[in-house]
C-alpha cells in the first residue's frame, strides 16, 4: 500500500512532492495510527485510511449531483494528506488491563503527544504550505475536513467554505465515510 501511495503522490507531479516524501518518510506517518481509540487505531492505519479517503473522494467527484471540476492531482493531494498533521502525533504507552485469565497485565496502547499544537486542519494545510505551493480548493478542503466536529463557532465559515468549494464538503464526507463505514 505504501508503494501505492508514493507512486500516487509523484503522479502529481507537484513542484515539491519529493520534499513532502522525504518529510514522510522520516516521520512515523506509515506505520501511525489514524486515531488512538476510534477509526485506523491500529499500526498503519493512517496510511490505510489516508488511502480510503482518496478511493471514496474519487466515487464522489464522479457521481455527485454538481459539477466538480477538480484536477485528479487535487484529489490526489487534498485526501492522501489532509491528515499529514497526525505525523508525529500519537506515541505508545501502556497501562494495566486484566488478560482473558483475570491477571493484571501491561498492554500498549496510543495516546497523543502533540509537538505543534496548532489545530487539525488548518495544522495540516500549515505543514503543507512548507513543502508545497497548495491551490486555494486544495487549502479550505484540507482545513475543513473535518465538517461539523469543528467548535459550533467555526459553522458560520464553514458553511460558506462548502458553498465556495464543494470539493471540501465531499472531502469531508469520504474522511466520514472512511471512518464509519470502514473504520479506517
Amino acid at each position: 500500500m505504501k508503494e501505492e501511495f508514493l507512486k500516487l503522490l509523484r503522479s502529481t507531479n507537484r513542484e515539491g512532492i519529493e520534499d513532502v516524501i522525504n518529510f514522510l518518510e522520516k516521520s512515523d506517518f506509515f506505520i501511525a495510527p489514524a486515531s488512538t481509540r476510534f477509526h485506523g487505531n491500529f499500526e498503519g492505519g493512517l496510511m490505510e485510511h489516508s488511502m480510503k479517503v482518496y478511493e471514496i473522494l474519487k466515487e464522489k467527484v464522479k457521481n455527485t449531483c454538481i459539477q466538480i471540476n477538480t484536477p485528479d492531482e487535487s484529489l490526489i493531494i487534498m485526501a492522501l494528506l489532509h491528515d499529514i498533521c497526525k505525523a508525529n502525533y500519537y506515541k505508545v504507552d501502556y497501562r494495566n488491563a486484566k488478560n482473558e485469565l483475570g491477571e493484571w497485565e501491561k498492554v500498549p496502547y496510543y495516546t497523543v503527544d502533540d509537538k505543534i499544537p496548532y489545530g487539525h486542519g488548518e495544522k495540516s494545510v500549515m505543514m503543507l504550505t512548507e513543502y508545497i505551493k497548495l491551490t486555494n480548493e486544495e487549502k479550505y478542503a484540507i482545513r475543513w475536513h473535518m465538517g461539523f466536529s469543528e467548535p459550533k463557532e467555526n459553522y458560520a465559515p464553514l458553511g460558506l467554505a462548502y458553498k465556495k468549494y464543494p470539493i471540501a464538503l465531499l472531502l469531508n464526507e469520504a474522511d466520514l465515510e472512511s471512518s464509519y463505514f470502514f473504520d479506517i
